[in-house]
């Protein structure tokens, strides 16, 4: 970008936002990454504080033909909301308002206010926000809206997109849409998209009443291939746990070195939690998951108490903590499969990993089929090329067992090269077109997900 330009769109952004929203050249190196990938140094760093400001940010770019690149925590894991070249990224974490409305048990939210913020802030009106990926305590509404995240609680209850009523955005012309999801259902467009169709600026949340009793087990099995076929078998009878998770032994033990819970290390573990109104039937439904484990091997504890049971959940929310422990670098793939084929799925991950040389830990929401085996590596002495070239086999696997590239960790950066293999050339035809059509002159986080 010629200086004078530069220059130009610096004293534009100085004019319109001064020194609260504008961050320096220090600061704004932190914004080449998120949690896996590593971008570009943006020309500036913009943290809007309203829906005004985001469209002024959007007109400014159209003028000046600038990139803009949409940002909530950083947490993402797919390369997302990492700048390619110059451009300026939009960071919402200070749009963080926040409405609940008991008697509609809706909430109104921006882009920046946390995940766990909307449920902590329903919690006195006896309701919640069910969509919790590991990352919500960190973790922005405007992100998950990115990727469609899910979370533990995603086979009974949904993920993020199943709880927008409304939404708002500014389109690539820089004006605001507020719609529901009456007829077209532009908001579903929008929802998973990776801020490469517009910018979003708040939603109208649908909430839920709490339950009112839960029940939770921990299952030990001696491998993953035994856990997912008690899982595939428990589901098959009819149990809908709230949610229900594993970790291998490679990731059970990495959490164990990590915080000390008395985790057996040498197990595959399954997280299983059952919720609703009847303590009885909230008793039956674990009781299924219960038998089909120890039908095949499996060494069952249930938790005595709440304490107990959030315990074994902090052991599951510390597994990618965990796991930077054990290698420099890593990639976190994130598939999702039918549930009947999850038995033969992880059995083809894990002989991947022997085959490649590779340490690779696998852990996820087995209810809805959503993996996320991550590949660990020392870039000193192994090659990140053989790592990326076993992120595209494990992606075959998914491919090839009717499954999907991404569960909800979104395509991004990193799984670009991936997406002409998992769709036909008719499909991504009319993704382009679709592209074009809302953001004619790709200024919207380009570079993304489509290849």
């Amino acid at each position: 970008m010629a200086l004078s330009r530069a220059q130009g769109i610096l004293d534009e952004l100085k004019a319109l936002f001064g020194p609260r929203a504008l961050l320096s050249r220090p600061e704004r190196e932190v914004y080449r990454y998120d949690a896996i990938r590593e971008g570009a140094t943006p020309l500036a760093v913009v943290l809007p504080e309203s829906t005004a400001e985001v469209q002024a940010l959007v007109r400014l770019s159209r003028r000046y033909r600038v990139p803009l690149v949409p940002r909530g925590a950083g947490s993402g894991l797919s390369g997302g909301a990492v700048p390619l070249g110059e451009a300026l990224v939009v960071a919402f974490t200070r749009m963080d308002r926040l409405k609940v409305d008991p008697h509609t048990q809706t909430a109104w939210a921006e882009p920046g206010v946390t995940t766990a913020r909307v449920s902590e802030a329903a919690r006195p009106f006896g309701l919640f926000y069910p969509p919790d990926p590991a990352s919500y305590r960190t973790s922005t509404l405007g992100g998950n809206l990115a990727e469609n995240a899910g979370g533990p609680l995603c086979f009974k209850y949904g993920v993020t997109g199943d709880y927008v009523l409304e939404l708002e955005w500014v389109d690539a012309l820089g004006e605001v849409q507020r719609l529901g999801r009456d007829a077209y259902d532009l908001p579903g467009l929008l929802i998973g998209s990776e801020g490469t169709l517009g910018l979003i600026a708040g939603a109208r949340l649908r909430l839920l009443p709490l339950p009112r009793h839960r029940a939770t087990l921990m299952a030990l099995f001696p491998g993953v291939e035994a856990l997912a076929e008690a899982v595939s078998r428990a589901i098959a009878l009819g149990a809908v746990p709230a949610r229900l998770e594993f970790m291998d032994r490679s990731a059970v033990s990495a959490v164990e070195d990590y915080l000390g819970v008395g985790l057996p290390r040498d197990r595959a573990l399954l997280l299983a939690e059952t919720d609703g109104d009847d303590r009885e039937l909230v008793e039956e439904e674990l009781s299924l998951v219960e038998r089909t484990a120890l039908e095949l091997g499996a060494e069952v504890r249930r938790a005595r108490d709440e304490g107990e049971a959030e315990a074994l959940w902090r052991a599951r929310r510390a597994v990618s903590p965990a796991l930077g422990r054990l290698r420099p670098k890593r990639l976190n793939e994130d598939i999702a499969v039918p549930r009947s084929a999850l038995p033969r799925v992880v059995r083809e991950i894990e002989a991947l990993g022997r085959a490649y040389g590779l340490l690779v830990v696998q852990f996820g929401h087995i209810g809805d089929g959503n993996l996320h085996p991550n590949i660990l590596f020392d870039p000193l002495r192994e090659s990140e090329e053989r790592a990326w070239e076993l992120a595209h086999e494990i992606a075959r696997v998914a491919l090839r067992h009717g499954g999907v590239l991404s569960g909800e960790h979104g395509i991004g950066l990193m799984k670009r090269p991936f997406l002409e293999e998992a769709l036909d050339p008719g499909t991504l035809t009319a993704l382009r077109a679709l592209k074009e059509a809302l953001d004619p002159e790709g200024l919207l986080n380009p570079g993304k997900v489509l290849p």
